[in-house]
């Protein structure tokens, strides 16, 4: 585990380092104490011109985009390198910052980081148009190039990850990047800054700007000088950043809150079906957009599984993030317990039954609250219908497989669902008619950068990852060239 000093966090604007101009700055604390642990710069209106400028004078300049696909690729290569060389730093601050086990920071965050980078430098040199047949006497084809500027604002759960979903892709099709990171969890951004210097990105290609969303993050939003918008966050947030693009005539890529379904058919192989709900309810204590909040189960089995959860749930290790054997950390903050604590008074009032859990956990002076599980309540209940976010898992059963679909269609959400089934041909026709950008069976939070995921419904628009995501950060432009 590292033990580095962790430097008080300046802007990183133009390969430099600097404070804010009016010299504001802002707490980081360790959620699992309660504790500051640091100060970061807290960027203002100014202070998101001047990176703006520097990305938009890298971007006019070539520095980057000029680069061949090639030499493009060989830098995020290195990245790459650099992030698993740095493994053991990156991890320590992700879960300082967040909260997060140090295993599941090195085994998830810091690994998909690494492979964010890998996957995209390999298809920076892929970019390419095409030849278009047309009944015209010329050559007509197609270039796919960089759009420009790119905001890429990220939220506070999974800061490492979420800023490489937009980061790769926008570098390796040339762009240039404003990084916004979540003001609760500032400092792998901030790290990660200096391993992109170190591994030869040129200065102006990103930049970091460190501070609040209202401020900090609206400056970036509205400025005139950022061609693309990229930005994870809460759905409420995203309508008003997408309102924002709008009105600029921007493209945008939109990842939003997630109330994902997890659907047990009564031929599921419960024993690997309860490992999976499992994961996909505590997975990063619950703060995962595209996590399994409700579970809906076949009623043969309804009694069973609900049982064996009441059995399992309280026994999943529950404390201090940097030892081995924590599976489930703190909440990011103190208001993301309260809000916990808030949905869970409001299920007993909704005539919510509490399996297990139910409370906060005194601890270290953490922000801890027990993995819960609650059944009884009923389908158009806010504690079902709306986002927790937290270690809170509803059970609903179900009669038949139509009225499965019906109640996993049924939120407002359309980020990620799963099925439990042994039934072949039922998982692929519940896969096609589950609303959601990505359908996992017989697991759950399955992800690589190869496949693409994003939202429908509330849940945005736009997918990450995947060639998907690169072609996103491309514009197409149509060359026609007369032969007469």
């Amino acid at each position: 585990m590292s033990t580095f000093e962790i430097e008080p966090g300046r802007l990183f604007i133009a390969g430099q380092w600097r404070e804010a101009a009016d010299g504001a700055r802002t707490d980081v604390v360790d959620p699992s104490r309660g504790e500051v642990v640091t100060t970061v710069a807290e960027a203002g209106a100014a202070d998101v011109d001047a990176a703006v400028r520097a990305a938009r004078e890298a971007f006019d300049g070539g520095a980057w985009s000029g680069l061949s696909g090639r030499e493009r690729g060989r830098i995020l290569h290195r990245v790459a390198e650099l992030i698993r060389e740095n493994a053991d730093d990156i991890a320590y601050l992700e879960s300082l910052d967040v909260g997060k086990p140090i295993t599941l920071c090195h085994a998830v965050d810091v690994a998909n980081a690494a492979n964010d980078y890998e996957h995209f430098a390999a298809l920076a040199h892929s970019l390419h148009g095409s030849n278009r047949d047309t009944p015209m006497n010329a050559l007509a084809y197609t270039r796919r190039e960089p759009i420009g500027v790119v905001a890429a604002i990220t939220p506070f759960n999974f800061p490492l990850i979420l800023a490489g979903s937009k980061i790769a892709p926008a570098l390796a099709a040339g762009n240039t990047v404003v990084h916004k990171p979540a003001d609760e969890t500032p400092l792998s951004a901030l790290y990660m800054a200096r391993l992109f210097q170190k591994a030869g990105v040129p200065d102006g290609v990103v930049n970091v700007v460190t501070g609040a969303g209202p401020v900090a993050g609206e400056a970036l939003l509205r400025h005139s000088g950022v061609d693309k918008i990229a930005f994870t966050g809460s759905t409420a947030v995203g309508r008003h950043a997408a309102s924002v693009a709008g009105a600029a005539l921007k493209p945008v890529t939109m990842e939003l809150g997630g109330n994902a379904a997890h659907v047990v058919f009564e031929d599921a192989d419960l024993e690997k079906a309860v490992g999976a709900v499992i994961k996909g309810f505590v997975f990063n204590t619950g703060q995962f957009c595209m996590g399994g909040p409700r579970l809906l189960v076949a009623r043969p089995v309804y009694s069973t599984l609900l049982g064996i959860l009441a059995d399992a749930v309280p026994g999943v290790p529950v404390g201090d993030p940097r030892r081995a054997e924590t599976v489930v950390g703190p909440m990011a903050g103190e208001k993301h317990l309260r809000k916990v604590e808030e949905y869970v008074a409001l299920a007993r009032k909704e005539g919510g039954r509490i399996v297990c859990g139910g409370e906060r956990l005194d601890l270290d002076g953490g922000y801890y609250y027990k993995p819960t599980v609650i059944a009884d309540l009923p389908n158009d209940s806010r504690v079902v219908q709306e986002e927790v976010f937290g270690p809170v898992l509803t059970v609903q059963p179900f009669d038949s497989e139509e009225e499965a679909v019906v109640l996993a269609n049924s939120t407002p959400y359309g980020l990620a669902s799963g099925v439990q089934t042994s039934n072949l041909a039922r998982a692929h026709r519940v896969a096609a008619r589950l609303q959601a950008g990505i359908v996992w069976i017989n697991d759950w939070a399955m992800l690589d950068p190869a496949v693409p995921f994003g939202g429908v419904k509330d849940s945005g628009f736009g997918r990450e990852y995947g060639p998907e995501a690169l072609a996103a950060y491309t514009k197409v432009k149509s060359v026609v060239v007369s032969l007469d």
